[in-house]
């Protein structure tokens, strides 16, 4: 039943004949878990909190850093350094106090996910790397939950909604995962600040369709938008036969490529002596922040070639750690190399 307060906040949406005040019960007795509060979370959440869902959950532990301002509308200059998660939750609050706000101040890993995902009746995910996907997807399946998927790469975004009545999965779309050096994030490949707000709303969207079964959801199909021409196509998705039956979770770092035996975190580096640092991101990135590391861009990497020791230990690195990989392939593979270690996570670790 709805209190009153509830017909005043919501009566716009609840005047529609095909969602009526049917269709907001359901959001109020739905429980919806959000991936990430970043560019995708936070049009996704607010307008989820807005629209009245009853219960909705967070799943994230960074904090917030001067370059989500862009994109991240959740959050205000005064709240650079503070818990995302938090800034999050006193937004939501403010926005609807009926919406009951659930913390998972935690990265989302194959020990906890199922835990996690248990609890709620729909997963959307809002993140930007493809292990977090593929464990998403992967969870969802292995507990029969919907998810309602979202990316975004530079200018370009797509949705589609997943496990959702006996429909395709995402290992339907992506069997394999891409090799990381052709998947960059968004601090790695930039984006258009406005696009995940755009494709946040679309997720946020069918998030809403999904719960109050109304319209035609994006089951099945994948939603692609260029937003320099505004052009968009909506492609099927076949279920494949060859998909693999998910019957446990894995390591999804490996299975994306993502680990690799020369390592090293930035806690190992301070125990180091006599090592050369070196910063494999562009000029721009190093102006905003650095780490003291020698810059040597992958884009003319092979400029700074004789700068490069060969007797000590090198240590190479970027913003996430995936140009970093590259870089320790190309000199390997093409300079013979066998001194390099990466800087697992990049600054994004630090």
């Amino acid at each position: 039943m709805l209190i009153p307060e509830e017909f005043k906040r919501y009566n716009r949406q609840m005047l529609m004949p095909e969602f009526g005040e049917e269709g907001q019960i359901k959001l109020k007795n739905s429980k919806v878990l959000v991936i990430g509060c970043g560019g995708l979370g936070s049009p996704i959440l607010l307008y989820l909190a807005a629209a009245g869902i009853g219960t909705l959950g967070l799943v994230e532990n960074d904090t917030i850093d001067e370059s989500n301002l862009q994109r991240q509308i959740l959050y205000s200059t005064s709240s650079v350094g503070q818990s995302k998660i938090e800034q999050a939750a006193n937004r939501l609050h403010a926005l609807n106090p009926l919406v009951d706000i659930e913390l998972h101040q935690t990265r989302l890993t194959t020990q906890n996910a199922l835990e996690i995902f248990s609890n709620y009746d729909l997963i959307i995910d809002g993140t930007d790397n493809f292990p977090t996907r593929y464990l998403v997807n992967d969870a969802c399946v292995l507990l029969n939950k919907p998810f309602v998927y979202g990316a975004i790469h530079r200018f370009e975004g797509q949705v589609a909604v997943f496990n959702y009545k006996n429909s395709v999965t995402y290992r339907d779309l992506f069997p394999s995962p891409p090799p990381p050096e052709q998947a960059p994030n968004c601090a790695e490949a930039g984006v258009l600040g406005v696009l995940p707000g755009i494709i946040g709303s679309m997720q946020a969207l069918e998030a809403i369709k999904v719960i109050t079964e109304i319209g035609e959801t994006l089951a099945g199909k994948l939603f692609i938008l260029d937003t320099l021409s505004m052009q968009s196509r909506i492609i099927k998705i076949p279920k494949s036969p060859e998909t693999p039956k998910i019957t446990q979770l894995i390591d999804y770092e490996s299975f994306c490529g993502l680990k690799s035996a020369n390592e090293i975190s930035f806690e190992e580096l301070k125990f180091l002596d006599n090592y050369q640092l070196i910063d494999v991101r562009e000029t721009h990135e190093y102006k905003v922040r650095n780490i003291g590391g020698e810059l040597m861009p992958l884009s003319e990497l092979e400029k700074h070639i004789t700068n490069i020791s060969r007797e000590k230990t090198v240590i190479i690195h970027c913003q996430s750690g995936i140009r970093s990989k590259k870089a320790i392939k190309i000199l390997e593979e093409t300079f013979g190399f066998n001194n390099l270690f990466n800087l697992t996570g990049g600054i994004n670790a630090i």
